[in-house]
């Protein structure tokens, strides 16, 4: 198979496992910590190389659970308000957060379902701020965090 091809169908199953190509979700966490590909992954505990694979879709899944535990983690983390807000120091102790974090990977500690599916994650945005709130914060995020955005959405929604 050509390259082109097995790039194609690699990111074809990022999309299906990952709900999205993972060079996407990994692009948005650089992007949202100001950091370079190259510390997010000493971050996930991956190699550069290795996170640079999965990104281009030259592999197709990241083999190690903790790895993507930690993808979610900082995920979640960016939902904080003053990581939110660009606070360098909040953004550096969420990063060591989940750089020395070891979490462990079983049924009730990684979410089958989308984050946004997560009642619990809904209801703590909804204890942080209003639907009014949430709504502005989520047309701030809507062209560079996506799903983050929609996630504020539903909080809102469902805040009354």
């Amino acid at each position: 198979m050509e390259d082109h091809k097995i790039v194609q169908r690699n990111i074809a199953l990022q999309k299906e496992w990952y709900g999205e190509p993972l060079g996407d979700r990994v692009r948005r966490l650089v992007v949202a910590f100001d950091i370079s590909q190259a510390f997010l992954a000493e971050v996930l505990g991956i190699s550069a190389p290795m996170l640079s694979q999965v990104m281009s879709g030259r592999r197709a899944k990241i083999g190690n659970p903790v790895v993507l535990a930690k993808m979610i983690m900082l995920e979640r983390k960016v939902l904080v308000p003053a990581v939110a807000a660009g606070d360098r120091k909040a953004m550096q102790e969420a990063l060591e957060d989940v750089r020395d974090s070891r979490p462990t990977v079983g049924r009730d500690s990684i979410p089958v379902g989308a984050v946004a599916d997560d009642q619990g994650v809904l209801a703590a945005l909804r204890d942080i701020g209003e639907d009014e709130d949430l709504a502005e914060a989520a047309k701030l995020l809507d062209d560079d965090f996506p799903s983050l955005a929609d996630l504020l959405r539903r909080a809102a929604k469902n805040g009354s």
